[in-house]
């Protein structure tokens, strides 16, 4: 019976060690995903208001980021993602071989279409901008390559929610949705899924424009060559192997 109970004292205290890891590596993600696109650096204050954690212990997971390279800290006493952050970032961008099969035809899209051309992949319940080539027009539009927006109604948006659980890539070859002024009121966009490896969704590729000029009439006529684009890679990335 003292075996028993000696044992059974081992495995509660090993799992504490493990209860008390998991959660210290949520307050770690937690710290890091506080940093959102558009932000430079943050005050510890900031940090304790995203993330709820008090502010010893946001310094003391943020002193084994900073040797990981992962967070910096500046002169004035903010908090900024060091290089670390940026070296994964491409190794998630070159693990699919994506960029090397969407860039060239993000470039041949933004060069018709004279419009933004840009790539969403979904992102939990957001989307993520991985890939963005701008074209001819000069006004610039606001998403950037890597930031994430809602899963809102716009046409990329119901393209990745639409299409996250398809089982037929041929059901859906050719298919385009256009919404203007969705998820800014001067902005359109046209949408159409991308598949890959065992017919599941990639992302989304799409053109955006200021409304004013990505009109329906202007729509319909680019509807074609980015349902074309769509089918392309989705014939390109379902050679790519599946990642475990």
């Amino acid at each position: 019976m003292a075996g028993v109970t000696g044992l059974w004292r081992v495995q509660k205290k090993l799992e504490a060690q493990d209860s008390t890891g998991a959660s210290s590596v949520e307050r770690v993600l937690a710290i890091l995903t506080a940093f959102k696109h558009g932000d430079r650096a943050l005050s510890l204050v900031e940090l304790a208001e995203r993330t709820g954690l008090v502010k010893s212990t946001i310094l003391r997971h943020i002193a084994s980021l900073q040797r990981f390279r992962l967070v910096a800290r500046l002169p004035d006493g903010r908090y900024r993602l060091d290089a670390e952050i940026l070296r994964l970032g491409t190794t998630y961008q070159h693990a699919f071989s994506l960029q090397d099969y969407v860039v060239p035809t993000l470039e041949q899209l933004a060069d018709q279409s004279g419009k933004t051309a840009m790539f969403y992949v979904p992102h939990g319940d957001e989307r993520l901008c991985l890939f963005r080539v701008e074209g001819a027009n000069p006004i610039r539009l606001r998403a950037q390559p890597g930031e994430v927006r809602p899963m809102d109604n716009s046409a990329v948006a119901q393209v990745l929610r639409r299409y996250a659980s398809t089982a037929k890539v041929q059901a859906t070859e050719g298919v385009v949705l256009y919404t203007s002024g969705v998820a800014d009121p001067h902005t359109a966009a046209l949408a159409t899924p991308v598949f890959g490896a065992g017919e599941t969704l990639i992302g989304a590729v799409a053109i955006a424009g200021p409304a004013t000029r990505l009109t329906p009439e202007k729509a319909q006529s680019l509807k074609e060559p980015l349902s074309e684009a769509g089918i392309e890679l989705t014939r390109l990335c379902s050679a790519i192997p599946v990642q475990n």
